[in-house]
């Protein structure tokens, strides 16, 4: 399974960006492989309306089966969760401790957005 991050940088030491919609990158993580990609978030980071709606098409176009971010506005977590996307909420540093937090099962399945959409 692969599983999306937030970030603002281009790899696991990165640190961990707590915006969903509006986060610079997206990196997508292949639990089988323990490969990843970086997916450039700019343009739905820079729109002015509808940055989570488009980052959350984005993230179910890479074929993420979850999301791991800080932060994820109602739009955007109906688009997620329409999609099959689970979505988990952390504060972690770095994208390397969210995958180790993911990894150890310490994150919980949002059951709700947790902030408005901007």
């Amino acid at each position: 399974m692969k599983v999306a991050f937030t970030t603002s940088g281009n790899d696991l030491q990165a640190p961990f960006d707590n915006r969903f919609g509006r986060a610079p990158y997206f990196l997508i993580y292949d639990l089988e492989t323990d490969t990843f990609e970086v997916i450039d978030n700019r343009q739905n980071r820079d729109a002015a309306h509808g940055a989570g709606i488009q980052a959350a098409e984005t993230v179910a176009r890479s074929g993420a089966g979850a999301v791991v971010t800080g932060h994820c506005g109602p739009k955007a977590f109906r688009v997620l969760a329409a999609a099959g996307i689970k979505i988990f909420y952390t504060q972690a540093p770095s994208v390397a401790k969210a995958l180790e937090q993911y990894r150890a099962g310490t994150l919980t399945a949002a059951e709700s957005a947790d902030t408005e959409g901007v």
